[in-house]
């Protein structure tokens, strides 16, 4: 006698980023099921009754790749990278104001945590309406699963170096915890409300018209456009704020569309794409940190602007947590945890190489920066 199978968790059923949907698409289209199911050593037919929760993560793979896909979206389309680029000026800009609200005297959590729930939020988000929007306007869904990032930040105090390492876990632990929960919260939230989205687009008349598509791709090369005469004719105060930084938005947020693309379709089971993303993030950020505070002289002042310009926005746009908590909770557990400590080794690693190097040999000093 079968035992009666319990219903699968609406997060057991996670689907991938926008990035993850592009690795099923190549210059040739979308991949077909048989295919995937082939790389991921799934034989189609199995496990067609209700699973219970032991298997619901190979249940879910299994699921996800017999749906068809919603649409075929070359990678490098127009309407994809154009879109990419008002998605990072915005996503930016909520970084920036979010990090700036959350630093005050007294405040009991670091700043950057609220950036990196808000952001993980947002990812669950949009994980959980994947369906209506792709359905709707599946360059947008790319899109705005592309460019929203977080960035880590080198921290330097003068202290007894156990607080500095009780201090790296206190961050490395609450990220990853506040991170995985606000993603959890944003994809419950919106499956809710995605079967009354589906309805309102399809009463609507489905996707817009291509004068439509025309319009938004030339509104949102101009918002990006719009940076560069912010940058000259804002006043000098925004520029190590804000307009610096949104210079390099687009080209951080495209190169880690990039490296999506053409390397996370070469693993199956670790997204090379967001790893490498990830890691120079984390090097280059080493290296701005170094570089803003050189001992050999204080550096001029649009030098300045433009190294927080570099680490704000393309380092800020170029690495992400709210990718890499999807990719964690899409993965098999095991296959999870080895993709999070080689993440964050990694990370580690490039820090160490640059940071520590610098400062072991006496080339930077803590005390100075770059304002």
């Amino acid at each position: 006698m079968s035992k009666k199978s319990s219903p699968i968790s609406p997060i057991t059923q996670l689907p991938p980023p926008g990035d993850a949907l592009i690795e099923r698409v190549d210059t040739r289209g979308v991949e077909t099921p048989d295919v995937l199911a082939e790389q991921e050593g799934i034989e189609l037919g199995e496990h067609d009754e209700p699973t219970p929760v032991g298997i619901s993560r190979r249940a879910s793979t299994l699921s996800s790749l017999r749906k068809p896909p919603l649409k075929i979206v070359q990678p490098f389309d127009f309407r994809v990278v154009t879109l990419i680029m008002p998605s990072a000026v915005f996503g930016l800009l909520a970084r920036l104001g979010l990090d700036a609200l959350a630093t005050y005297p007294g405040q009991s959590i670091f700043p950057l945590a609220w950036v990196q729930a808000a952001g993980c939020f947002a990812m669950g988000g949009l994980l959980g309406l994947r369906e209506p929007i792709s359905e709707f306007y599946p360059e947008l869904y790319i899109a705005l699963t592309s460019a929203w990032s977080t960035k880590t930040t080198p921290g330097g105090y003068s202290r007894i170096w156990i607080y500095d390492i009780m201090d790296g876990l206190t961050r490395l632990l609450f990220t990853l915890a506040i991170s995985l929960a606000s993603l959890s919260f944003g994809f419950k939230i919106t499956t809710e409300t995605a079967p009354a989205l589906r309805r309102m687009i399809r009463k609507n008349k489905g996707p817009p018209s291509q004068l439509i598509h025309i319009m938004i791709s030339a509104i949102s090369v101009l918002i990006y456009a719009l940076t560069i005469p912010m940058y000259f004719v804002l006043s000098p105060s925004f520029r190590i704020k804000a307009t610096a930084a949104l210079l390099f938005s687009f080209p951080g947020a495209f190169l880690r569309y990039y490296l999506s693309v053409r390397l996370n379709k070469l693993h199956t089971t670790i997204p090379p794409g967001t790893l490498v993303a990830n890691t120079l993030g984390c090097f280059l950020l080493a290296a701005f940190h170094v570089l803003e505070r050189s001992s050999s002289g204080r550096i001029s002042g649009t030098s300045c602007v433009m190294l927080v310009g570099l680490s704000d926005g393309f380092c800020g746009c170029l690495t992400t947590v709210s990718t890499y908590a999807a990719e964690l909770r899409t993965l098999p557990r095991w296959k999870a945890w080895r993709y999070g400590l080689l993440s964050i080794v990694l990370g580690q690693i490039a820090m160490v190489l640059v940071v520590g190097s610098a400062e072991w040999s006496g080339a930077v000093h803590e005390s100075r920066t770059c304002t």
